[in-house]
């Protein structure tokens, strides 16, 4: 899949790109039953909310088929190697829950920001590129971003460590406050199937679920090869260390997993 130029033109200048319809409904059917499995596990990867309800399950593409499968598709992996101009490698891989009634808050950051502190990544040249498993609605905490933030470049941020259970760098409320006033809050929302990509310095959060409605996104944050990070301090399975380019899949890899469990069903 490649971009248009409509849509490289819309990422420059907003620094996120939503495609709705990117995956169809029996391929996410296939990665919302191994994500719900992942999050039963007990594993270093898997992380939890302070109520014990999943956080965010990291690596799952190390580990299980389906995501594997995911990590190296052509319909995400394509879009940002055109970006980057050169292929990318996989620095993180994490499949976010948003727990129904329990799901916490994400604070206001940017991704770089993390990358650049904890993992010693050179250049803003990673992005995410998001994977909806459920519908994200406004009311069951959908990712917030503040369109051309990622213009500011790398904010100044606080290390926090309290708030969830996850540590995070994160940015005061006056910046937040100004970055708003400039630029306005979005929340894009949609069907499972559909994915954002967003460029790694766009300041973003999530609020709390206390619906009753679950809200899983996978992330899949692709790195260019020569930007590989130089001084990393979190675990592999949070910041890899293969630098090795990926090779995507068939575009229908997901689709003939699909039909394998269904035959291994009858």
């Amino acid at each position: 899949m490649r971009l248009t130029d409509a849509q490289l033109k819309e990422f420059d200048e907003t620094g996120y790109l939503f495609l709705p319809d990117c995956f169809s409904d029996a391929e996410v059917a296939v990665l919302r039953e191994e994500a719900e499995k992942i999050y039963t596990e007990d594993r270093e990867e898997v992380w939890r909310e302070k109520s014990g309800a999943p956080r965010t399950a990291f690596a799952a593409h190390t580990y299980n088929e389906a995501f594997r499968r995911l990590g190296a598709h052509p319909r995400l992996v394509g879009p940002v190697c055109q970006l980057f101009g050169e292929p990318v490698y996989m620095h993180q891989f994490k499949i976010n829950a948003k727990a129904p009634f329990d799901g916490e808050v994400w604070q206001w950051h940017q991704d770089y920001g993390t990358w650049a502190r904890d993992d010693g990544m050179p250049e803003p040249r990673a992005m995410n590129i998001a994977v909806f498993l459920d519908e994200v609605m406004a009311i069951n905490g959908p990712l917030m971003f503040i369109p051309r933030s990622h213009k500011s470049g790398v904010l100044e941020a606080g290390h926090d460590v309290q708030t969830t259970s996850y540590p995070l760098w994160t940015l005061d409320k006056e910046t937040v406050t100004r970055l708003a006033e400039e630029g306005g809050i979005v929340a894009p929302t949609g069907k499972p199937g559909s994915v954002l990509m967003f460029h790694g310095n766009l300041v973003h959060a999530s609020p709390p679920n206390i619906t009753p409605y679950p809200r899983k996104i996978v992330y899949l944050t692709l790195c260019a090869v020569s930007n590989y990070i130089r001084k990393p301090t979190r675990p592999e399975w949070i910041a890899h260390r293969d630098f090795t380019p990926i090779t995507p899949l068939a575009d229908d890899a997901l689709m003939e997993l699909a039909e394998a469990k269904r035959q291994a069903a009858e």
